[in-house]
This record gives C-alpha cells, structure tokens and sequence, in this order.
C-alpha cells in the first residue's frame, strides 16, 4: 500500500501562525558506532513530544542506512534529492509520521548538499525560511561514527545527544566521536542517553566511565539524559513497523521514553547557543559543507 499519497503535506494545511519569542530546538542524535538503537531513539522521542503538543520533524540524514521510513512503515516517494533538482517543493517531500510527526527524507541527497551552488543553496535557505512557524522540535536522525557527513549535522545543530549502549565498544566511540568534536570543531557539551542496559547501576556505570575520561582528558560537560531499559517490545514493534510508545504504551520501555521527553523538554537550550531557528541551522549547515 502507497501511503505517501495523502501523506505528504500541503503548504495549505501547515499552520503557519507565527508565535511570539518562538525558537526551534534543532537537536542531532548521533552515535559512536552503530547497532545502538539510535533510530528508535529518534523516532519515539519525536512520538512522546507529538504527544505533548510539540510540532515536530525528523530529518533522516543517516546515509548509509537510513530508515525511519521503514520503522514507520511509510514509502515516501520524493527526498531532498527532489529539492536540490529543483523538481518538488518542501511541501511535496514532507510526509506526516505517527501522531502528526513530519518526516524529511533526506539520505539520498545528503552528500550533495556540501556541492552546492550558491544559488541552490539560496533556494535551500527560503524553502525552509516559513518551518519555523510550522515545528517546535528538529530531530535529526544523523549517522554512526567519526565521519564529517556526521559531524557535518551535529556542528550545525544546537545540542547533541550521544546514544551508547553498554558494550565497550560502544563506550570507547562514544569517547572517540565526542573527542573529535571538541577538539576539531570546539564542541563542549553534550547529552548522553544511555540504551539497552538492564537498569539504573548499569547505565550510571556507563555514564560515570565516560565522564571521568572525559573530565580527566577532553575541556568538555556532559548532560546525563538518562537510560532506556532493554525491552523485547521493541523489537515486536520494529517488526509491526509500528513506534513503540504508541503500540505498547504501558511497556517499561514507553515509560522510559515518556520520561524521558519530559526531560529533554526540562532541559533548556545551551546558553551560549544563539541558533534562533531553522533556516540559521541550514544556513549552518550549508556553510560547514562549504568548509569541507
């Protein structure tokens, strides 16, 4: 079934009121390696923060394997591709998730976008000048690893949250990608979100090795977001291609992820961040790829 069609959303039905004093919180989720749930992550948050009245969009810029799309059982027909070609609209690539979310199929024209004219990079910039009356939350769904595609979206966006799993490896990238960005492109503070742990000792150890490392060799503060318990309901609903929180909203890891949207929501953008919307993240973004 082609549920594209009737998915993707007119300009006209976008509520384009403007509100007063508004900011966009432009937030990557990224890790050190992959296989760390960093999708799921990305697409259930995005649920729990439908659920509590905030407009949000994903952008899926995982080049190599980019599936929200697939968890969310849609078949987009267009991709970001189709705007840099100049032969859609914002509006005809955007497609309405669960809950209202928006999804921004990105991957296939992701690597283009640091070869850019000026003139296509203009067009880029006014196709999303009118998003920030339309989302409250950018989650962007960024690749595993140390790779400037990778660094490329978590410079440009205004907080960074680093998902890690318990295993060593894990730990060790995680160390590994926030290294990079502090020492190459003068990053100092992240959010840490722990995934896949049996419980709260477990996660706190995660967190307290990395922190000490951290504190002890790298000029950066990190943000403890907390864990996500492993849970088989997850993949019962990847299998469903259904979000978790909304097919099993009663499962220890809904809850979790109930919580944790209170969180991010508690947690206040970084003071020093004078990122005040979305056309200045791909203004951002724009000129980062241009440096590369």
């Amino acid at each position: 079934m082609d549920q594209a069609a009737g998915l993707r959303v007119s300009s006209e039905r976008m509520n384009l009121a403007p509100t007063p004093g508004h900011r966009v919180r432009v937030v990557s989720v990224t890790s050190g390696k992959g296989g760390v749930g960093k999708t799921n992550i990305v697409v259930n948050l995005a649920y729990a923060l439908a659920k509590r009245g905030k407009r949000v969009m994903i952008l899926d810029a995982d080049v190599g394997l980019a599936n929200v799309d697939i968890l969310l059982g849609l078949t987009p027909q267009y991709t970001i591709q189709h705007l840099l070609n100049g032969e859609k609209k914002l509006s005809d690539i955007l497609v309405k998730g669960p809950g209202g979310i928006l999804i921004l199929p990105a991957s296939s024209g992701i690597q283009e976008l640091a070869e850019l004219t000026r003139e296509q990079r203009l067009q880029i910039l006014s196709a999303f000048e009118t998003m920030d009356r339309v989302i409250d939350v950018l989650i962007i769904d960024t690749g595993a690893g140390i790779s400037s595609n990778v660094m490329y979206f978590n410079v440009a966006a205004h907080e960074i949250i680093v998902v890690v799993s318990p295993e060593p490896t894990s730990i060790t990238d995680a160390y590994a990608l926030m290294k990079v960005m502090s020492l190459r492109y003068a990053e100092h503070h992240f959010c840490l979100l722990v995934n896949g742990v049996k419980g709260k000792k477990d996660a706190d150890e995660v967190f307290k090795k990395l922190s000490m490392v951290s504190e002890r060799f790298l000029n950066i503060s990190i943000t403890y977001l907390g864990y996500l318990p492993y849970d088989d309901h997850v993949k019962k609903a990847v299998r469903l291609q259904k979000i978790v929180v909304e097919q099993y909203p009663t499962a220890p890891i809904s809850l979790s992820f109930e919580t944790l949207a209170d969180k991010f929501l508690k947690t206040p953008l970084p003071v020093t961040s004078n990122h005040g919307n979305v056309k200045f993240f791909w203004r951002q973004l724009l000129e980062k790829g241009k440096e590369e």
